[in-house]
């Protein structure tokens, strides 16, 4: 009996030996990160409300700020901004919506004005709607309502 019990714990040793050694710890290489590597949050805030409702505003000690709030917990409004590594400063502005996410800022590209034969197809699809189900008159309208704002 000694000698299988010799045996079994043999085999256990040399499974429990061959096994993986658990990855080591990761260890943030000295200078790592760049130089927001030890930003600490300066300042925070948050409200949840249980009808949905919500705000919350941060900022670190690196610049970064944000503020988001929403009325419903599905439709939402914020900012934030932060400070590019060339000194930059970039802010966003945003409302996020049935319409998605529709962000503002100076240095965002503008979508183009919108050419005048297409405005005017819209409205003749405005004046004799298809009447299928995919079809979505308000869709058009908030279409129609942006493209016109590209026009000034």
């Amino acid at each position: 009996m000694c000698q299988k019990s010799f045996v079994v714990l043999s085999c256990l040793l040399a499974v429990a030996c061959a096994a993986p050694a658990p990855p080591a710890p990761a260890k943030r290489a000295a200078g790592g990160g760049g130089a927001d590597a030890d930003a600490t949050v300066v300042a925070q805030d948050q409200i949840i409300n249980e009808g949905g409702s919500y705000a919350y505003n941060f900022e670190t000690s690196n610049g970064i700020k944000a503020r988001q709030a929403s009325d419903n917990g599905v439709n939402a409004n914020g900012e934030f901004s932060f400070l590019a590594p060339d000194g930059t400063q970039y802010s966003i502005v945003y409302v996020a919506d049935e319409n998605g996410f529709q962000p503002q800022g100076a240095h965002l590209p503008v979508e183009p004005p919108a050419p005048d034969h297409v405005i005017k197809q819209l409205e003749d699809i405005r004046a004799n709607p298809p009447n299928t189900p995919e079809f979505s008159l308000a869709a058009l309208d908030a279409t129609l309502a942006r493209l016109r704002a590209t026009q000034g």
